[in-house]
């Protein structure tokens, strides 16, 4: 375990530590689940050490491919070294096939494959249930510019144009999935983690769940999927 000052936060999933530097913190993953905006809770054995190895490889391939990031360095089995950032108060989702929240929202059935992804502000608010609000909502409270806001939409559909195709190659489908971001010395950065607790993960074919809806909907064998998914993006 990595040295770390004083406990920052404590979210759901993750803690946030202070270094000796005040610009970078330690996040740290858990093993604790929550589903429903914290109704449910519960454990999914060994998933912090899961998600950061999957995010820490992943936020290096966007690097690589142009996506400014949080991401410093691993540290550790559940410890990554992230730049600190002023998080935006803003959850982005975007969606490629419908299911969840989309599907409920408008009536529909899960696994329509979209004629375009779908790219959606949530206000980020467990209280609340993270509403879908729009740009003007947005402007109109001062949460970001419209310069941010131009950002963040282009960084997150090169996202997802990557990542989508990233995990084509590993015979998965990348349903829908959550992005935040923060500033950082004036930048617009991705923040979070990349990992099943923030994305829904289809096997090709079969249609297999192999993220947090296992946990959601009680599907059983949520370990083995976490797993599963970490050894396809790590092959």
């Amino acid at each position: 375990m990595a040295t770390h000052g004083e406990q920052l936060y404590e979210g759901k999933a993750k803690i946030l530590y202070a270094t000796e530097d005040p610009n970078l913190v330690i996040q740290y993953f858990k093993d604790d689940a929550t589903a429903f905006n914290a109704q449910k809770r519960g454990t999914i054995m060994d998933k912090g050490a899961c998600n950061n190895k999957m995010s820490s490889h992943l936020f290096q391939l966007l690097e690589a491919s142009g996506v400014p990031t949080h991401f410093v360095k691993q540290l550790s089995d559940r410890e990554m070294l992230v730049k600190k950032l002023q998080i935006v108060p803003l959850e982005v989702t975007i969606r490629n096939i419908t299911a969840g929240g989309m599907a409920k929202l408008l009536g529909i059935e899960e696994g329509i494959v979209l004629a375009r992804p779908v790219f959606e502000w949530h206000y980020k608010s467990d209280a609340l249930g993270d509403p879908l609000i729009n740009d003007d909502h947005i402007l109109a409270l001062n949460l970001a510019t419209s310069d941010e806001l131009e950002t963040i939409r282009q960084l997150s559909h090169r996202v997802n144009d990557m990542l989508s195709a990233y995990f084509a190659k590993r015979g998965i489908d990348l349903v829908d999935f959550k992005l935040e971001f923060g500033r950082h010395d004036g930048q617009i950065l991705l923040g979070d983690e990349i990992s099943p607790d923030t994305c829904r993960f289809w096997e090709q074919g079969t249609r297999r769940k192999l993220d947090k809806d296992r946990f959601r909907r009680d599907l059983g064998d949520v370990e083995a999927a976490y797993q599963e998914m970490l050894r396809r993006v790590l092959e």
